[in-house]
């Protein structure tokens, strides 16, 4: 046998074993993907997120169907202490999986690894002035999202904003709204969407509406959409999606335009949900 038959050879089984390790893992999943969603995990969904009992049934069918892919393919990490209890895995996928309901998607096909701290946790940033010196700062975090497949929650910020659907304010809509925005590999404020005409309106909407906050903070006034939007494009999407979900009639009625842009990407209407 000659270097180039033993070559082939070890190719050909390599490709085997390749194809073999594919086929199960295939397999694997589709008989995960099978299994009814467990009554303990609806049970959760009911207790710990009020608005899950809001959705129409087939919006409910479909979050079951994403949470399960999702605890399939994300692993989750406890830090300090944290206990990653099936509570814990099932809420954070539930409220990431709001954001793709009702549309095609990516389901979040770049992230790997959700690390959770018990409460705020301390970010390490290097900062560069005028004159090239690079210092570290350490800034409290209630959450951060990577483009390398990473999501940090702090569990106690997300318990608040499970309970307290109405305030504009959640930690897990902000951070995935982010991992949305990073899949076309910037985080610029503009997530994929979903033809071409749809960008320059986008662009349009946005960057009014980014620069009408920035100047109404600047004259010292109030605005709907929290302070924290006005620091760049990328923040002020993960805001007003926070802002979208949780509040959407008063965007709605202040926002048209800003909330028909949003509803046209999330394909929602989060008005319906809300209590009587």
């Amino acid at each position: 046998m000659t270097n180039v038959d033993i070559f082939y050879l070890v190719l050909g089984l390599a490709l085997i074993a390749w194809a073999g390790r594919w086929a199960y893992r295939r397999h694997h999943y589709r008989s995960a993907m099978a299994q009814p969603f467990p009554d303990a995990w609806q049970q959760m969904l009911i207790t710990r997120l009020p608005v899950y009992e809001r959705l129409p049934a087939a919006l409910k069918q479909e979050l079951q169907a994403h949470i399960q892919h999702f605890l399939y393919t994300k692993q989750f990490v406890g830090c300090n202490g944290q206990d990653i209890t099936d509570e814990v895995r099932v809420v954070i996928a539930a409220e990431a999986c709001l954001l793709i309901l009702n549309r095609a998607s990516t389901r979040y096909k770049n992230l790997r690894w959700i690390y959770v701290y018990p409460s705020t946790f301390i970010a390490k940033r290097e900062q560069q002035d005028a004159y090239g010196v690079v210092s570290e700062s350490k800034t409290h975090m209630l959450g951060e999202s990577w483009s390398n497949g990473r999501v940090i929650l702090a569990w106690d910020s997300v318990e608040r904003g499970m309970y307290n659907f109405s305030d504009g304010r959640n930690v897990v809509l902000h951070e995935f709204a982010h991992q949305l925005d990073q899949e076309d590999g910037a985080a610029d404020g503009a997530p994929l969407l979903y033809t071409r005409d749809s960008y320059q309106i986008w662009a349009q909407v946005f960057s009014q509406e980014f620069t009408q906050l920035q100047a109404k903070l600047a004259r010292g006034g109030n605005s709907l959409i929290d302070s924290y939007g006005a620091t760049n494009p990328a923040e002020f999407f993960a805001v007003v999606t926070e802002l979208f979900y949780e509040r959407p009639a008063q965007m709605r009625k202040r926002h048209p335009e800003l909330f028909k842009a949003l509803q046209g990407y999330y394909r929602l209407d989060p008005e319906a949900w809300q209590k009587p």
